[in-house]
Order: C-alpha cells, then structure tokens, then sequence
C-alpha cells in the first residue's frame, strides 16, 4: 500500500490574493505565507514570510503577481505585542481579491455584491443567534493563539487505487469552532478557466475539542488521475479552513471564501501527492 504522512504548516494564507485571510484592527493584510517581492529586471519573486501588508496593496489580473506593499515585517519570534493582535474577518467585498469564482452558485449567486463590516472572530454575527442561545467563542482570537496550530495528514490509496483515504489529527485549533477542509486542485488556480475549490469529503466539518484538537478523515474518488489524461484535476494540496460563521455549506467550503467566511489556518504551502496516482 502506497502511504504518505504530511506535517502541514500554520499560515493565514489561502491564494497570494487576498494577500491574507485576516485583517488586524486596521484593515491591514496579517501575512504568513508567501510574499510578493520585487525581483530583478522588474519580475516578482515570493518567499515564505511573516509581514502586516496594506490593504491597498495593488493588485494584478488574476494568475499574475505583484510585489505587495509591506507596512512592516513580522519576526519569526513574535513580539508580545504582535502576538496579542486581535484577528478579524475581511470586509465584504473582499479587498484585494482577483479570484474570479463564486464558492456556493447554489446558494449565494450574487456573493460579490453582499456588504459588510470586517469583525473580530469572536463577534462575528452568526445568523439567528440569540444571547441565550450560548455562543462558544467569546474572547478575541489572537495572532499568537492562530500560529500554535499544528497538523499531520496521512495518505493512502485503496487497494484497487480507486480512491485515496485522508485523515488528519490536529492540535492548538481554536476550542468548540467549526473547520472544513479544503482540496486544492490543479485546475483551481488555472488562469484561463479556473475550476471550483471544494470540500474534502462531504459531510465537510468536524468540531475542535475544548482543548482545541481534532481528528478529520474523508475517502474521495480518483483524486489523483494521472496528469496526462485529458481533464486531470488531481488534488495538489488542502487548506484547513476555521469557519466564522459556524456554519456549514453542504458541498461548498463556505460563501465567501477566502477571508470572508473561511480562514486558513493550516496546509501544505506547495504541490503535493505527485507519489500518487489513482483510476476511475
């Protein structure tokens, strides 16, 4: 049996844009990923790095790069003052966004056209929510607290290499929230017609323990087709994505995306699985 275990890396990161899927109290980008960088000759390079990006950072045509503009560097080790940064959500719409894809059609079409204020993680407006009703994340979620997650996925394939078996353990998640797991596939960040990212596994939640660890497993269906059959969309990595909101979306990882109601908190920074190879 062909088995791959994978340590996936803290970051708050999905696609280079939005630059990052947290803002602090001022709107600005909090980066753990990569960043863009002026290179030589005019080009742009990234590297994997922690900075506070400007909001108005420009911003390129899809599946193009500039270099951001940084406000400062964040060290390796956090300051007490960058640690204690209070995350928030992204305003609506999303600034800094180039990414041409509605994440639920069948449920919110018009996604780009909805407005609302960025909030801090614990005060965000969950839908219908009552005081009485017992809401579970009370105090501010802090840069600090974000970065302490940790992560290990394990990989295998069916025998008859039909499907491939996913399942994770984690730990220093935020207590009592609801995640998803993302699948990013090769055709999802294709410039000239990128496809849907989905969930990894449909149910696609689980809950954190009040000590803030979990465990998650999905099978999917050939998700690993070689890449020289024609429409080979083959999983390349996942993003394990905190849910503001506290809701699930059925087959979509959240309405937004990418800042809005959806926050990655954990992946694999670059292509995965080329060990793999499945069949229909």
């Amino acid at each position: 049996m062909v088995k791959s275990r994978y340590e996936l890396t803290p970051t708050t990161q999905g696609p280079l844009y939005p630059p990052s899927e947290i803002v602090d109290a001022a709107g600005d980008f909090l980066v753990v990923g990569f960043l863009n960088e002026e290179g030589p000759a005019g080009t742009v390079t990234r590297r994997w790095g922690r900075a506070v990006v400007a909001a108005d950072t420009p911003l390129p045509p899809f599946g193009e790069n500039l270099p951001y503009t940084v406000v400062r560097d964040l060290p390796e080790e956090l300051s007490d003052d960058d640690r204690a940064l209070v995350l928030h959500t992204l305003p609506l719409p999303l600034p800094a966004n180039n990414y041409p894809m509605v994440f639920a059609p069948d449920q919110l079409p018009e996604a780009a056209s909805v407005t609302r204020p960025s909030y801090p993680f614990h005060e965000v407006p969950i839908p219908d929510l009552r005081p009485e009703d017992g809401r579970k994340l009370t105090e501010p979620v802090t840069l600090g607290q974000w970065l302490e997650a940790r992560g290990t996925l394990d990989v295998s394939l069916s025998d008859d290499e039909h499907s491939a078996h996913f399942a994770f353990e984690f730990t220093g998640l935020i207590p009592d929230s609801l995640y998803t797991v993302m699948s990013l596939r090769s055709g999802d960040l294709n410039p000239e017609s990128p496809t849907r990212p989905g969930p990894l596994g449909v149910p696609n939640v689980f809950i954190t323990a009040p000590d803030g660890t979990a465990t998650y497993r999905a099978t999917l269906p050939n998700p690993f087709p070689d890449p020289s059959t024609p429409g080979a969309n083959r999983v390349i990595s996942v993003v394990v994505l905190w849910q503001s909101y506290q809701q699930n979306y059925g087959g979509a990882i959240g309405h937004f995306g990418l800042g809005g109601d959806i926050h990655a908190q954990l992946k694999l920074p670059t292509p995965t699985f080329e060990e793999f190879t499945t069949h229909p």
